[in-house]
């Protein structure tokens, strides 16, 4: 079972295993404000939420929808694709093109997820056939530059 810590003060730390795995520590503090958890950074000032007003855009849905279809088939809840198409009552090649979009560049998904992709770029610009190396990734679908908030 994966142990949970949480460090109210520290700096934050990399630690290997034998097995080349790696934890990271991050030292936290959870706060209650106004009945709701809000977590604080190392250096004391509070995270910012997201606006609880800000609906999802078609792409952070999808994605969403990409890393909770990856996420059942990591965990043995179903097979293959096909069984996710099935069970959603979709068709088989758009779970498949949602679950490309788990692939994307880290800068990528940060820029889905704050709305800051060039209007012109695609859901389906991003999630057929997306390049492997990531580099290659961020040449074709934004010329090479992520678009920053």
């Amino acid at each position: 079972m994966n142990e949970v810590r949480i460090h109210k003060t520290g700096e934050p730390e990399i630690i290997q295993s034998s097995d080349g795995r790696l934890t990271l520590s991050v030292p936290i503090q959870f706060k209650r404000r106004a009945g709701r958890k809000q977590v604080s950074l190392p250096n004391g000032q509070p995270g910012l939420p997201r606006p609880w007003d800000t609906a999802a855009t078609s792409l952070q849905l999808a994605l969403a929808r990409g890393h909770k279809w990856l996420a059942m088939m990591e965990s043995g809840e179903v097979s293959t694709l096909t069984e996710i198409a099935k069970k959603e009552g979709i068709d088989n090649s758009y779970v498949s093109r949602m679950v490309n979009l788990t692939t994307l560049a880290p800068d990528i998904i940060d820029a889905i997820l704050l709305n800051v992709l060039p209007d012109q770029l695609t859901l389906f610009d991003l999630a057929v056939d997306p390049p492997a190396l990531w580099e290659e990734q961020r040449a074709r679908m934004l010329g090479g530059r992520v678009g920053s908030p």
